[in-house]
């Protein structure tokens, strides 16, 4: 079968590789439709590895060369001994954390906090750029017939904004910083809207991420963070200029999370989920002087999915609106990655098609 696998730094390869054969009980063998290109994907390409692992992970036993992808869609081909949830034929979405069931954060359904966490795509032999991948039964989510494949794998980046909205405590009515207009800072402003927001502040330098999002969405106040006033234009837009009720920061910046902290109102609630490659300078006494809850939001609860594809029905959440393009798994580097990874750019998610069932 064909695969696009990371063996290090500027190095995928798109090879055919042997297709898995032996499904345990409680796996399932899916054929992958269509992967996202995820941000994370892009930091593997680009300063890898980072989360691909070195040395066989732990749990998995996974190691590079690491085949990659854990944002898809798929076609169930056969399952394990033991799987009652799905079926041959059935078309599921992937919920691509993986761990043991048996320790503190397993038994919390918390395993992606652990310390044998795998993902699909990333820690586990298998991957969504693939024309084949085992996953666990918990993994392979049946996906309504309303939703899309393409859609189907858009869910874990959704579940990501979603979660991090939640986190921000945000609800009808109320206002929101987001800093950053990737990706997941455009699904933020999606899950925004749909918990109510009514003033919702993007933070962008890009100017062509601006205009991407504008398309995205009319909702969204685009700001320049380089800009004169871009403090002032945040406050003098909210009630008695105190401020945003909470900020989520998307962009991975120090300057970012700053910003946040300092745009919310007292008792605000900043979230931080873009990852930082660096160490960011807050200053205590302005949190506790203002009671400002700093908290981090790391993927979702695991039980999200159906959520999500309620939200996706209802036309409350229309993920498939940052979608770019659809290319083929050959074209993963030239049409994808580098794209994305053009600090000029516009582009926010591109799919890869793997479909062969």
């Amino acid at each position: 079968m064909k695969a696009a696998r990371l063996y290090d730094k500027h190095d995928v390869r798109v090879e055919r590789i042997p297709e898995p054969t032996e499904i345990v009980h409680g796996q399932v063998l899916v054929g992958p439709t269509f992967c996202g290109i995820c941000g994370t994907d892009l930091h593997e390409y680009e300063s890898g590895p980072i989360f691909t692992p070195k040395t066989p992970n732990v749990y998995s036993g996974a190691v590079l060369p690491q085949i990659l992808g854990h944002e898809f869609a798929a076609k169930v081909v056969a399952v394990g001994e033991g799987v009652e949830s799905v079926k041959p034929g059935d078309r599921v979405s992937i919920q691509p954390q993986i761990g043991p069931r048996y320790d503190y954060y397993g038994r919390q359904n918390l395993s992606f906090l652990g310390p044998k966490a795998s993902v699909v795509g990333l820690s586990w032999p298998w991957g969504g750029m693939a024309e084949r991948a085992i996953v666990n039964e918990y993994n392979a989510i049946k996906m309504p017939d309303y939703i899309t494949d393409q859609q189907g794998a858009l869910i874990e980046p959704a579940a990501v904004a979603v979660h991090a909205i939640d986190r921000s405590g945000i609800g009808p009515g109320g206002s929101i910083l987001i800093t950053g207009a990737g990706p997941i800072g455009a699904l933020m402003v999606l899950a925004a809207r749909a918990a109510g927001a009514s003033r919702i502040f993007v933070s962008e330098p890009n100017v062509n991420r601006r205009k991407r999002l504008s398309k995205i969405s009319s909702d969204a106040i685009l700001l320049d963070p380089t800009a004169a006033g871009f403090m002032g234009e945040i406050k003098a837009n909210t009630e008695e200029g105190v401020g945003v009720d909470a900020a989520v920061e998307c962009a991975g910046n120090p300057r970012a999370l700053q910003s946040c902290i300092a745009a919310v109102r007292a008792q605000g609630i900043v979230v931080q989920v873009g990852l930082m490659g660096v160490k960011a300078e807050i200053d205590p006494f302005d949190l506790t002087m203002r009671d400002i809850t700093l908290r981090g939001s790391l993927n979702y609860p695991l039980t999200i999915w159906p959520r999500v594809f309620e939200m996706m029905k209802s036309g409350l959440f229309p993920a498939e609106r940052i979608v770019d393009d659809e290319i083929s798994l050959e074209e993963v580097v030239e049409r994808g990655f580098k794209p994305l990874l053009d600090p000029a750019g516009g582009k926010m998610k591109i799919l890869v098609s793997t479909r062969s069932v």
